[in-house]
Order: structure tokens, then sequence, then C-alpha cells
């Protein structure tokens, strides 16, 4: 999956953990600065994202840097994809 497929499925999970229709996000967009993502949304965040994706989340290794931007968040799911992938 390409990084414009996994910002998708962010927005997606956005959607669904802020409940509310998020249109459109851009690389750059602060989680919690301009979406106001809580503590409670991260949590419904990152399950949405483990269920579409098929990965699993290691809660030691979550740090806030991975949910200060929406491309932030996409790095960190395409490490998880790619550790994943290999055998």
């Amino acid at each position: 999956m390409g990084r414009t497929g996994i910002i998708e499925h962010i927005r997606e999970a956005l959607s669904v953990a802020l409940d509310c229709e998020i249109t459109e996000v851009r690389e750059t967009t602060e989680l919690y600065e301009e979406l106001g993502l809580d503590s409670a949304g991260t949590l419904e965040l990152l399950l949405v994202l483990e269920d579409a994706l098929g990965f699993e989340v290691d809660p030691e290794d979550l740090r806030l840097e991975i949910f200060r931007t929406v491309g932030s968040l996409a790095d960190y799911v395409t490490g998880h994809l790619v550790a994943a992938a290999m055998p």
C-alpha cells in the first residue's frame, strides 16, 4: 500500500475517532492542535487503524511525536506495515 492509501486510511479512522466527517487532511495536519484529537480519540484511532490495516500496536512503542501530524502517524503506520511484510 502506498502513502496515499495509508493517509486515506488515517483520514477515515480520524472520522471514526472524532465522530465527525473529516473530508480532507494533509501530511502537515496537526492531530491534536488542528483536529482536536484527545487521548480517548487516540486510542480509538489506533484501534480502527489496527483493524483496517491488520497490524498490532505495541503500547510500549508509542510516543507523542508519532501523533503530531498526519505525516508522522503515516510514517509510524508505514513502519509497522513494512515490518509485518518481512519474513
